[in-house]
Protein backbone atom coordinates (compact mmCIF):
# COMPACT_ATOMS: atom_id res chain seq x y z
CA UNK A 1 0.00 0.00 0.00
CA UNK A 2 3.34 2.31 0.76
CA UNK A 3 4.23 1.80 -2.29
CA UNK A 4 1.26 2.34 -4.29
CA UNK A 5 0.89 5.87 -2.28
CA UNK A 6 4.50 6.64 -3.10
CA UNK A 7 3.63 5.87 -7.04
CA UNK A 8 0.52 7.93 -7.67
CA UNK A 9 2.51 11.06 -5.69
CA UNK A 10 5.05 10.59 -8.65
CA UNK A 11 2.30 10.12 -11.32
CA UNK A 12 0.53 13.35 -9.79
CA UNK A 13 3.90 15.46 -9.02
CA UNK A 14 4.77 14.41 -13.04
CA UNK A 15 1.34 15.44 -14.29
CA UNK A 16 1.43 18.82 -12.17
CA UNK A 17 5.52 19.46 -13.45
CA UNK A 18 4.07 18.50 -17.24
CA UNK A 19 1.34 21.28 -16.50
CA UNK A 20 4.34 23.92 -15.90
CA UNK A 21 5.90 23.24 -18.84
CA UNK A 22 2.62 23.49 -21.15
CA UNK A 23 1.74 26.96 -19.31
CA UNK A 24 5.34 28.29 -19.63
CA UNK A 25 4.69 27.41 -23.18
CA UNK A 26 1.63 28.68 -23.85
CA UNK A 27 2.90 31.96 -22.33
CA UNK A 28 6.12 31.84 -24.60
CA UNK A 29 4.12 30.81 -27.85
CA UNK A 30 1.06 33.61 -26.83
CA UNK A 31 4.25 36.32 -26.49
CA UNK A 32 5.49 35.54 -30.05
CA UNK A 33 1.91 35.18 -31.50
CA UNK A 34 0.19 38.60 -30.14
CA UNK A 35 3.22 40.06 -30.38
CA UNK A 36 4.04 38.94 -34.31
CA UNK A 37 0.04 39.46 -34.57
CA UNK A 38 -0.12 43.15 -33.37
CA UNK A 39 2.38 44.58 -35.30
CA UNK A 40 1.64 43.03 -38.73
CA UNK A 41 -2.13 44.59 -37.63
CA UNK A 42 -0.64 48.06 -37.18
CA UNK A 43 1.33 47.76 -40.36
CA UNK A 44 -1.42 46.61 -42.68
CA UNK A 45 -4.26 48.23 -40.74
CA UNK A 46 -6.00 44.94 -39.95
CA UNK A 47 -8.13 45.65 -36.78
CA UNK A 48 -8.84 41.54 -36.82
CA UNK A 49 -5.51 41.05 -36.41
CA UNK A 50 -4.63 43.75 -33.96
CA UNK A 51 -7.57 42.22 -31.97
CA UNK A 52 -6.26 38.45 -32.54
CA UNK A 53 -2.93 39.64 -30.74
CA UNK A 54 -4.90 41.43 -27.86
CA UNK A 55 -6.67 37.83 -27.98
CA UNK A 56 -3.11 36.28 -26.87
CA UNK A 57 -2.60 38.61 -24.09
CA UNK A 58 -6.03 37.59 -22.68
CA UNK A 59 -4.58 34.13 -22.14
CA UNK A 60 -0.96 34.84 -21.02
CA UNK A 61 -3.16 36.59 -17.88
CA UNK A 62 -4.67 33.40 -17.89
CA UNK A 63 -1.57 31.13 -17.95
CA UNK A 64 0.45 33.43 -15.36
CA UNK A 65 -2.74 32.81 -12.60
CA UNK A 66 -2.58 29.21 -13.39
CA UNK A 67 1.58 28.98 -12.81
CA UNK A 68 1.06 30.84 -9.31
CA UNK A 69 -1.97 28.20 -8.81
CA UNK A 70 0.17 25.24 -9.44
CA UNK A 71 3.08 27.03 -6.71
CA UNK A 72 0.44 26.16 -4.23
CA UNK A 73 0.34 22.78 -2.39
CA UNK A 74 -2.01 20.07 -3.65
CA UNK A 75 -3.65 18.98 -0.91
CA UNK A 76 -5.60 21.00 1.76
CA UNK A 77 -7.67 23.83 2.39
CA UNK A 78 -5.46 26.59 0.86
CA UNK A 79 -4.87 24.50 -2.24
CA UNK A 80 -9.06 24.10 -2.73
CA UNK A 81 -9.02 28.25 -2.29
CA UNK A 82 -6.58 28.33 -4.59
CA UNK A 83 -8.62 26.08 -7.37
CA UNK A 84 -11.61 28.08 -6.95
CA UNK A 85 -9.54 31.51 -7.03
CA UNK A 86 -8.08 30.46 -10.72
CA UNK A 87 -10.73 28.89 -11.91
CA UNK A 88 -12.94 32.33 -11.08
CA UNK A 89 -10.32 34.16 -13.15
CA UNK A 90 -10.03 32.17 -15.99
CA UNK A 91 -13.77 32.27 -15.79
CA UNK A 92 -12.98 36.28 -15.61
CA UNK A 93 -10.79 36.33 -18.77
CA UNK A 94 -13.67 34.43 -20.75
CA UNK A 95 -16.12 37.28 -20.24
CA UNK A 96 -13.48 39.48 -21.40
CA UNK A 97 -12.40 37.10 -24.29
CA UNK A 98 -16.89 37.29 -25.13
CA UNK A 99 -16.34 41.34 -24.64
CA UNK A 100 -13.59 41.50 -26.80
CA UNK A 101 -14.99 39.46 -29.72
CA UNK A 102 -18.18 41.58 -29.76
CA UNK A 103 -16.61 45.34 -29.41
CA UNK A 104 -14.18 43.39 -32.46
CA UNK A 105 -16.95 42.77 -34.66
CA UNK A 106 -19.00 45.60 -33.90
CA UNK A 107 -16.24 47.55 -34.91
CA UNK A 108 -15.14 45.85 -38.15
CA UNK A 109 -19.03 45.95 -39.31
CA UNK A 110 -18.76 49.80 -39.36
CA UNK A 111 -18.24 50.62 -43.28
CA UNK A 112 -14.29 51.80 -43.44
CA UNK A 113 -12.99 49.42 -40.79
CA UNK A 114 -13.61 46.83 -42.79
CA UNK A 115 -10.71 43.77 -41.85
CA UNK A 116 -7.56 44.13 -44.10
CA UNK A 117 -5.59 41.64 -45.62
CA UNK A 118 -2.06 40.56 -45.28
CA UNK A 119 -0.07 37.66 -46.30
CA UNK A 120 1.78 37.67 -43.61
CA UNK A 121 -1.30 37.87 -41.53
CA UNK A 122 -2.65 34.71 -43.65
CA UNK A 123 0.76 32.75 -42.33
CA UNK A 124 0.57 33.68 -38.68
CA UNK A 125 -2.92 32.40 -38.41
CA UNK A 126 -2.41 29.06 -40.49
CA UNK A 127 0.87 28.75 -37.94
CA UNK A 128 -1.55 29.44 -35.57
CA UNK A 129 -4.10 26.85 -36.62
CA UNK A 130 -1.46 24.42 -36.56
CA UNK A 131 -0.47 25.32 -32.66
CA UNK A 132 -3.23 26.05 -30.89
CA UNK A 133 -5.41 23.12 -31.65
CA UNK A 134 -2.26 20.77 -30.08
CA UNK A 135 -1.41 22.87 -27.01
CA UNK A 136 -5.08 23.27 -26.03
CA UNK A 137 -5.51 19.37 -26.17
CA UNK A 138 -2.39 18.43 -24.58
CA UNK A 139 -3.47 20.57 -21.64
CA UNK A 140 -6.78 19.82 -21.61
CA UNK A 141 -5.78 15.74 -20.99
CA UNK A 142 -3.19 16.94 -18.46
CA UNK A 143 -5.29 18.68 -16.55
CA UNK A 144 -8.32 15.93 -16.63
CA UNK A 145 -5.77 13.46 -15.36
CA UNK A 146 -5.23 15.89 -12.11
CA UNK A 147 -8.86 16.75 -11.56
CA UNK A 148 -8.12 20.72 -12.32
CA UNK A 149 -11.38 22.74 -13.24
CA UNK A 150 -9.17 25.72 -13.32
CA UNK A 151 -6.43 24.08 -15.45
CA UNK A 152 -9.56 22.34 -17.68
CA UNK A 153 -10.71 25.92 -18.32
CA UNK A 154 -7.83 27.86 -19.14
CA UNK A 155 -7.34 24.73 -21.77
CA UNK A 156 -10.57 25.56 -23.13
CA UNK A 157 -9.09 28.95 -23.86
CA UNK A 158 -6.45 27.95 -25.80
CA UNK A 159 -9.26 25.69 -28.07
CA UNK A 160 -11.06 28.73 -28.12
CA UNK A 161 -7.53 30.83 -29.82
CA UNK A 162 -7.37 28.05 -31.85
CA UNK A 163 -11.11 28.67 -33.27
CA UNK A 164 -10.47 32.45 -33.14
CA UNK A 165 -7.54 31.50 -35.56
CA UNK A 166 -9.61 29.54 -37.98
CA UNK A 167 -11.95 32.66 -38.13
CA UNK A 168 -8.92 34.63 -38.66
CA UNK A 169 -7.70 33.09 -41.57
CA UNK A 170 -10.97 32.01 -42.89
CA UNK A 171 -11.73 36.02 -42.75
CA UNK A 172 -8.65 37.07 -44.82
CA UNK A 173 -8.86 34.34 -46.73
CA UNK A 174 -12.64 35.44 -47.73
CA UNK A 175 -11.71 38.86 -47.93
CA UNK A 176 -8.08 38.46 -50.13
CA UNK A 177 -10.32 36.20 -52.56
CA UNK A 178 -13.94 37.59 -52.63
CA UNK A 179 -13.97 40.48 -50.28
CA UNK A 180 -15.92 39.28 -48.20
CA UNK A 181 -14.91 41.42 -44.94
CA UNK A 182 -17.97 39.95 -42.86
CA UNK A 183 -17.43 36.19 -42.97
CA UNK A 184 -15.01 36.59 -39.97
CA UNK A 185 -16.84 38.86 -37.81
CA UNK A 186 -20.24 36.39 -38.08
CA UNK A 187 -18.36 33.02 -37.06
CA UNK A 188 -16.52 35.18 -34.57
CA UNK A 189 -20.06 36.22 -33.20
CA UNK A 190 -21.66 32.69 -33.30
CA UNK A 191 -19.17 31.65 -30.16
CA UNK A 192 -20.02 34.37 -28.00
CA UNK A 193 -22.75 32.88 -26.07
CA UNK A 194 -20.42 29.89 -25.50
CA UNK A 195 -17.65 31.83 -24.49
CA UNK A 196 -20.04 34.00 -22.00
CA UNK A 197 -21.27 30.43 -20.67
CA UNK A 198 -17.49 29.39 -19.71
CA UNK A 199 -16.70 32.54 -18.36
CA UNK A 200 -20.03 32.62 -16.03
CA UNK A 201 -19.85 29.08 -14.92
CA UNK A 202 -15.95 29.38 -13.66
CA UNK A 203 -17.28 32.59 -12.23
CA UNK A 204 -19.42 30.29 -10.33
CA UNK A 205 -16.73 28.20 -9.57
CA UNK A 206 -18.53 25.21 -11.67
Amino acid sequence: MEQDRVADSDVHRERRRRAVVLLWLTVAWNVVEGGVAVALGVLAGSVALVGFGLDSVIEIGAASVLLWRLGVPAAGGEARRAERAAQRVVGATFIALAVYVVVQSAYAAVPGNEPATSAYGLGLSVLSVAVNPVLGVTKRRNAQRLDSAALVAESTETLICAYLAVTLLGGLAANAAFGWWWADVAAALAMVPWIAREGVEGLRGQ
